[in-house]
């Protein structure tokens, strides 16, 4: 699989219809109310199940409750992938202010010391393992939208293990380090933006943040067809 190639393909995906990526914007404008939150991801698994179905244009903004309900199961699948890390890092933020709560009541530098060395340790797990079920957690988002939003197949691990095989492990996580890669060189440009009043504003929210996010859901359906190929 040609990685540079499959990037490249992603990021001209959403400038094919401007009019949707802001639409998209806007969902995400608004998404503290919650639904649009849900509409959000089911419409970026609108995207991954196109891409995958070897669709090249953006899918439309229609059949609405449909959307609803696939929001809603990415995030089941999300929140399913997550929580041993979210639990991890909770843990280390937990434990770095008790042991803060510590040296201020006591003085005591011991404790705190000791709970800080723990602390860091848990954090830096809680880093690699969100790292690690972000990648199964990719596939398995994948593999559901493959099987056109049948939520048991985001939880068929032998099934997924087998797709992650003929994409390779190799090209899965340079693919993996590229989106993150990706992903870094938006938050800088982001960064710069943000100082920009208004316009950086909805230049950040509206255009940059779900092209990223179309980008990203463009990127894993090539890959995860490119396991096909292999076959």
């Amino acid at each position: 699989m040609d990685i540079g190639y499959l990037t490249s393909d992603a990021a001209k995906y959403p400038s094919n219809d401007w009019k949707k990526v802001i639409i998209l914007g806007i969902l995400f404008l608004i998404s503290f109310l919650i639904i649009p939150a849900f509409l959000c991801m089911g419409y970026l698994f609108r995207v991954l199940k196109w891409s995958i179905a070897g669709v090249d244009e953006l899918p439309d903004f229609d059949e609405w409750k449909t959307m609803l309900i696939d929001g809603f199961k990415v995030f089941v699948v999300q929140l399913f992938y997550f929580i041993i890390p979210f639990v991890i890092l909770f843990l280390s933020i937990w434990a770095s202010i008790g042991s803060l709560l510590t040296l201020q009541s006591t003085g005591d530098v011991t404790v705190p010391t000791t709970v800080f060395s723990l602390m860091g340790g848990l954090f830096f797990l809680g880093l690699v393992v969100a790292a690690v079920f972000g990648v199964f957690f990719t596939i398995a988002l994948a593999n559901m939208a493959y099987y056109d939003g049948e939520l048991a197949a985001a939880f068929r691990f032998r099934e997924m293990l087998d797709r992650i095989s003929t994409i390779g492990w190799v090209d899965l996580i340079i693919w993996y380090v590229m989106m993150i890669i990706v992903g870094i060189i938006f938050g800088v440009i982001a960064s710069i933006l943000i100082f920009i009043p208004i316009l950086g504003w909805a230049l950040i929210i509206l255009i940059m943040y779900p092209y990223l996010y179309l980008l990203y859901a463009r990127a894993l359906g090539l890959l995860f067809v490119s396991g096909f190929e292999n076959q």
